[in-house]
């Protein structure tokens, strides 16, 4: 292998007639003035004596094959497999040509390819092209994670891809971006794994119902370490919930206006004006309610009902308590108090006001993994106030210990979604926008870290994407949001090419730590998805399943009739659970009889079912 054509200091071409080159394989070139500089292939062609030299332009031009020529290359009959190299850092002057190439010796690259240990790293995965180094790999990186390559499981064949987690501190936050089927979510899930074995804190939100980690994969169990107490899942509205006694003004304002898609001024000044410090739900629904009576009634309606002979002692106190809110609150537009009183009922008939939120935080505490679940228009209401007291505890305990203090102890923590251009988006306000900006912003200096998943980069808010130090590129066909992609990481134009084509589970992964883009294939993950299975599977199955109970049930009353459609049909659904009518048992009959699976015997009166056995014997 040589160095051809015309050199720069960042990029050369390397020839041979014998070697295929691989992409994204490192290779050495023996250059002793510039240190024996090491660079990827990030393109590759082969040409010969069937193809004519020149049309594709992609890699060579006339001086590259001016120098095969010069170097004793039979442009006409030879076979040339050309590569470009990209130099891992930038050389002082261009590279000699007609250097010699070498693949590389595992401890001459490890430093470009290893930045931690499997015990203090997450192994996320096998760094593509590095085959050729695994007879050379060190013993503490060897049979580190299994792969899933068309179907089957195959082992380690290469360097492992190992992320250092402590590297947040310094290039904070995560992306995760891919279109549907490109393993985004696969790849979500093993971070996720990765982060319960290194019992970080972190706060999942998890519209999907998906982030599950009870299901293991079988083919895996020898070598799956075990996630029992490592994480928990919680569901708003039944575990876990807003205590509404300790909501702020302001939290409250948040509230209404994340419940119902923005708040105006007036409805500002309604909730500022009613709300009470330690109110209950029920108190400050109560005020809300009066209120509005009051304004819609008006003084005058009140004092005619005061006049009124009838009047209990009971209810001319209330009238009076009603013309004292009106002459506090009168002013107050009715509009804006209905308009409050209306999503605050939302979000209690969700269930929001009815639990609080300590089991997230007792499970932050204990280092675990805690999955929030609920609609997505719930989570983003519940992330807006769970995520920002979360963040305010750590930054309170960070700050008294800047001030010489003891303070309460709240652990550094991750937070974690898949959808985020719905939490973040751009150019448009949402709940949770405003704190994940604060913590994408801020948050390194406190320990507050994001990792936020999506397939439209190019809808999540730009500040929140430019503050993701490390992103992972998976399968990407839209054009807006690969040039999104180019623009936010270092993705060479070879490497954008290729980003309709990726397999699933192959991801670009760049790096801030690596200060290049790292092309990693996924590991397998050791737990699947409860949604795992195929819908088409999962239709076969229920129709068959519901098929042989139905069966079953007729069978013990054929042969059937027309006749007795009715009461079969009764029958059928009291003992199966269904609610069929007699035309509906008719058609599947019908079915049945056309798939051999009873017999049908027509006659000018009455039609029979019957068993086939039967029917033969007839």
């Amino acid at each position: 292998m040589q160095v051809v054509g015309v050199t720069t200091q960042q990029e050369v071409y390397v020839a041979s007639k014998d070697r295929k080159f691989r992409i994204n394989e490192i290779l050495v070139i023996k250059d002793d003035p510039l240190g024996n500089p090491r660079g990827e292939v990030v393109e590759t062609l082969s040409y010969n004596r069937f193809i004519p030299m020149g049309l594709d332009r992609s890699v060579v031009d006339s001086q590259v094959l001016q120098s095969l020529e010069q170097i004793g290359y039979d442009i006409g009959s030879d076979e040339v497999n050309l590569a470009k190299l990209r130099l891992f850092a930038e050389a002082p002057h261009p590279v000699q040509t007609g250097s010699e190439v070498r693949p590389p010796r595992f401890d001459e690259v490890r430093h470009l390819l290893v930045k931690t240990t499997p015990e203090e790293g997450m192994v996320l995965g096998e760094i593509r092209g590095t085959d050729s180094l695994q007879d050379g790999l060190d013993e503490d990186l060897r049979d580190k994670v299994h792969l899933m390559e068309a179907g089957d499981i195959r082992p380690q064949a290469g360097v492992p891809f190992l992320f250092d987690i402590q590297s947040m501190q310094q290039y904070p936050h995560m992306g995760i971006f891919g279109g549907s089927g490109s393993g985004k979510s696969f790849g979500l899930r093993v971070i996720l794994e990765e982060l319960m074995k290194l019992s970080i804190p972190t706060l999942v939100f998890d519209p999907h119902f998906e982030m599950s980690f009870g299901e293991g994969m079988t083919e895996l169990a020898p070598y799956a370490p075990s996630f029992d107490n490592r994480w928990i899942a919680v569901q708003v509205g039944r575990e876990v919930g807003i205590s509404f006694s300790d909501l702020s003004t302001r939290d409250v304002v948040s509230l209404v206006g994340a419940a119902g898609g923005g708040v105006s001024e007036s409805m500002v000044n309604v909730v500022q004006s009613l709300h009470r410090r330690k109110d209950s739900y029920t108190s400050f629904s109560d005020r809300l309610d009066n209120v509005a009576q009051a304004i819609e009634e008006g003084v005058q309606g009140l004092k005619k009902r005061l006049r009124e002979d009838d009047l209990t002692p009971t209810e001319a106190e209330q009238i009076k308590e009603l013309m004292e809110l009106h002459h506090q609150f009168g002013s107050l537009p009715l509009a804006s108090v209905k308009g409050v009183q209306w999503r605050l009922n939302r979000l209690e008939k969700a269930g929001l006001f009815q639990r609080d939120i300590r089991s997230i935080e007792r499970g932050m505490e204990q280092g675990k993994l805690v999955v929030v679940q609920g609609p997505s228009w719930i989570l983003q209401v519940f992330s807006t106030y769970v995520i920002g007291s979360l963040y305010r505890k750590r930054r309170e305990y960070k700050d008294a210990r800047m001030n010489g203090e003891e303070g309460t102890f709240f652990p550094p923590f991750i937070t974690v979604t898949d959808e985020a251009h719905n939490f973040a988006p751009k150019g448009l306000d949402s709940p949770p926008k405003s704190i994940l900006k604060e913590i994408a912003q801020e948050g390194r200096k406190y320990g507050a870290f994001l990792i936020l998943a999506t397939q439209r980069p190019t809808l999540l808010d730009e500040t929140i994407t430019a503050q993701l130090n490390t992103k992972f590129v998976f399968r990407t066909v839209r054009g807006t949001d690969i040039a999104t992609l180019r623009e936010e990481t270092d993705l060479t134009p070879e490497e954008g090419k290729r980003l309709p084509y990726l397999s699933s589970g192959d991801t670009f992964i760049s790096s801030a730590l690596f200060g290049r883009t790292v092309f990693v294939r996924i590991r397998a993950a050791y737990t699947h998805s409860p949604h795992v299975a195929n819908p088409f599977d999962e239709l076969r199955a229920v129709r068959a399943e519901r098929e042989d109970r139905v069966l079953r049930v007729i069978e013990a009353r054929l042969p059937l009739f027309d006749t007795d459609l009715v009461n079969a049909c009764d029958e059928i659904n009291r003992e199966c659970g269904l609610d069929w009518d007699v035309e509906r048992l008719r058609a599947e009959l019908e079915s049945w009889a056309e798939r051999g699976k009873l017999a049908k015997k027509e006659s000018p009166f009455v039609n029979r079912y019957d068993r086939i056995t039967t029917a033969v014997k007839g």
